[in-house]
């Protein structure tokens, strides 16, 4: 791959955590009255408390109202599901284990402890880290733009292999994106009965979707000037293999 790569930074396990819990549209909560799921019923505080709207006849509520000094605990799971169809389209899951007090006529959740669960395995985030970081510039937007590369644009994604090595396309039979963050794109890789994930960093982050914009034209630039095309048999960086 071409040298003039030089930013190869990731998102951290905070960042990547509030990115999940911003981007999310439901989540499940888990507590002594049982297990609930609500479909667009949360927002988040800039401190990542929690900001639950629920039903008026929901379990959690009436628990919030009986339960000792009304804090009911409480276990929140979110899925972070891969917005274009892919093998295996859950990216990650995130669990926050805290207590609920009723402010204002909705829940605020007060996170204690944060898990976030990757392809990488299982991460206990520091929950003051958790707390401080900001999600991913990019993480409301992520879903329309995976969507519009994947639907509009496929013949870019095919010039994207172009940038990487043919052994990490041996055997694939079809290219899919992934993720995009502002640190880089990722791509997904399904081979018959596998598939793994390439990561396409950017020279530099992305802050907006302007600056996106940027970043991929010159990965594109210099998946152009690339020589011979592999077409979707050929990634590399970053990679992770895993049966299907």
């Amino acid at each position: 791959m071409s040298g003039s790569h030089t930013w190869a930074a990731v998102p951290g396990a905070a960042e990547r955590a509030r990115s999940v819990l911003a981007a999310a549209w439901s989540c499940a909560v888990t507590a002594e009255s049982g297990r609930e799921e609500f479909v667009g019923a949360h927002g988040v505080a800039g401190d990542g408390r929690v900001l639950l709207r629920v039903p008026e006849d929901s379990a959690l509520r009436a628990a919030a109202i009986c339960a000792p000094r009304g804090e009911p605990a409480a276990v929140l799971e979110f899925a972070d599901v891969a917005p274009v169809p892919v093998r295996h389209r859950i990216r990650a899951r995130l669990w926050l284990a805290g207590r609920c007090v009723q402010e204002a006529g909705h829940l605020v959740f007060h996170p204690s402890r944060v898990v976030l669960r990757q392809d990488s395995g299982a991460v206990l985030v520091d929950r003051d880290e958790f707390a401080a970081a900001a999600p991913d510039p990019l993480a409301r937007a992520e879903a329309g733009l995976l969507t519009h590369l994947a639907d509009a644009h496929p013949e870019a994604v095919e010039r994207l292999t172009r940038l990487v090595g043919p052994d990490s396309l041996h055997g694939a039979v079809r290219v899919r994106p992934l993720a995009v963050d502002r640190h880089g794109l990722t791509l997904r890789v399904e081979r018959a009965r596998s598939h793994g994930d390439v990561r396409l960093p950017f020279h530099a982050p992305a802050d907006d979707v302007s600056q996106l914009t940027e970043r991929l034209h010159v990965l594109l630039a210099q998946a152009a000037a690339a020589s011979c095309p592999r077409g979707p048999r050929g990634l590399q960086r970053q990679r992770t293999d895993r049966d299907g």
